[in-house]
């Protein structure tokens, strides 16, 4: 592991749920008093960069500090993080395990096994420096989204199964209890919401890089394809460019108009001059998280109605770009080990806006009723 100079977990570590529960103000209230008075449950699945020791005799040598950190949130964590400190109306979840654990956005695979060793042969068949068409089999992800190895190949059946056993055994230490919350966290609203109505937003927070990455740490030159993302957010419903439903077999997570006037507000909160920047739907339409939430919801649609409890479901995917800044992105595209150090004023700004947006989304639903 002293080869790699990776972030780690130190082995046997267990996380416990004060430790990835946020909220403001945790030395005069508590959990139960934070949920009485928020609206809105923040989770972040893909925060995590370090990890945990146990994996390092499985992990390549190509993997570097600077690696590690690209194939996480880690922008989009500091600035939940931050923005759960500041707003009284947000509760955020935040995962402590990298998404090479398992990701706790896809669903959970029928057989583990099986679909990771198909990542492998997909990823060896394509060949070194070429992308891998993962779709279906992404739960583990045995190479980053530059496609640079994550785990070695295992040259045997029986190297599988110790990486399969250790993956699931680490991953009760973390990414169960991260999982376990926030279907928790989200009774704990529902159950709230039943009982006085209101409205309840689960948010699924991410980033993600327009540019992959190279071996020595250096961004490409040229945007990925695959991801043409916009200048600083999609909020995704599941629905169209509109935030309109794609087909009728196809239920949206927030309704259209709501996820509209959320993006105004977005616009107008971060100081938005060009219009698509903010975009709907596009390149991503949601994923499990908000799936998963908006499917419990449907099925408590009568009780909620008869209550005056509105739930919804939001992704939001910001422009990593955006999140680090211009001189975080200068230095990222020069090769190196590290990443980059954050920029704490710069984390301000974006909690503070991520802030007076809700807020204005509040106070525009407020209103149009």
């Amino acid at each position: 592991m002293s080869a790699h100079d990776l972030d780690v977990i130190p082995a046997g570590t267990v996380f416990a749920p004060s430790e990835i529960i946020h909220y403001a103000d945790p030395d005069m209230r508590d959990l139960a008093q934070a949920i009485a008075e928020a609206d809105v449950l923040v989770t972040v699945p893909h925060a995590g960069a370090a990890i945990p020791e146990e994996l390092a005799e499985f992990l390549s040598p190509a993997l570097s500090p600077r690696l590690q950190v690209d194939f996480s949130d880690a922008a989009a964590a500091s600035v939940v993080q931050r923005w759960a400190q500041i707003d009284p109306r947000v509760v955020a979840l935040v995962n402590p395990h990298p998404r090479l654990m398992r990701d706790p956005n896809r669903d959970r695979p029928a057989d583990l096994r099986a679909e990771l060793q198909q990542a492998f042969e997909r990823v060896h068949a394509a060949g070194p420096d070429q992308q891998a068409d993962l779709s279906g089999v992404d739960a583990i992800r045995p190479v980053t989204h530059s496609n640079i190895p994550i785990f070695e190949r295992p040259a045997t059946s029986e190297r599988l199964d110790a990486l399969v056993n250790t993956l699931e055994a680490v991953a009760a230490q973390g990414l169960d209890v991260y999982e376990a919350m926030r279907e928790e966290l989200t009774e704990l609203f529902i159950t709230k919401g039943l009982a006085h109505g209101g409205a309840f937003t689960r948010l699924s927070f991410h980033d993600s890089m327009r540019t992959t990455m190279r071996a020595d740490g250096a961004l490409k030159t040229e945007p990925s394809k695959s991801v043409d993302m916009p200048a600083v957010v999609t909020l995704s419903n599941g629905g169209d460019a509109d935030g309109e439903k794609r087909d009728p077999a196809s239920p949206v997570t927030m309704l259209p108009a709501a996820l509209r006037e959320l993006a105004e507000a977005h616009r107008t909160e971060f100081e938005i001059a060009q219009p698509e920047a903010v975009t709907l739907n596009q390149p991503y339409r949601g994923s499990h998280e908000i799936f998963g939430a908006a499917a419990q919801f449907r099925s408590i649609a009568d009780e909620a109605a008869a209550a005056s409890f509105s739930p919804a479901a939001v992704q939001v995917e910001f422009s990593r770009e955006y999140l680090l800044g211009p001189e975080a992105m200068r230095e990222l595209r020069g090769s190196g080990r590290v990443w980059v150090a954050e920029n704490p004023e710069h984390i301000d700004f974006l909690a503070y806006a991520c802030k007076r947006a809700w807020d204005a989304f509040r106070d525009r639903a407020q209103a149009s009723r």
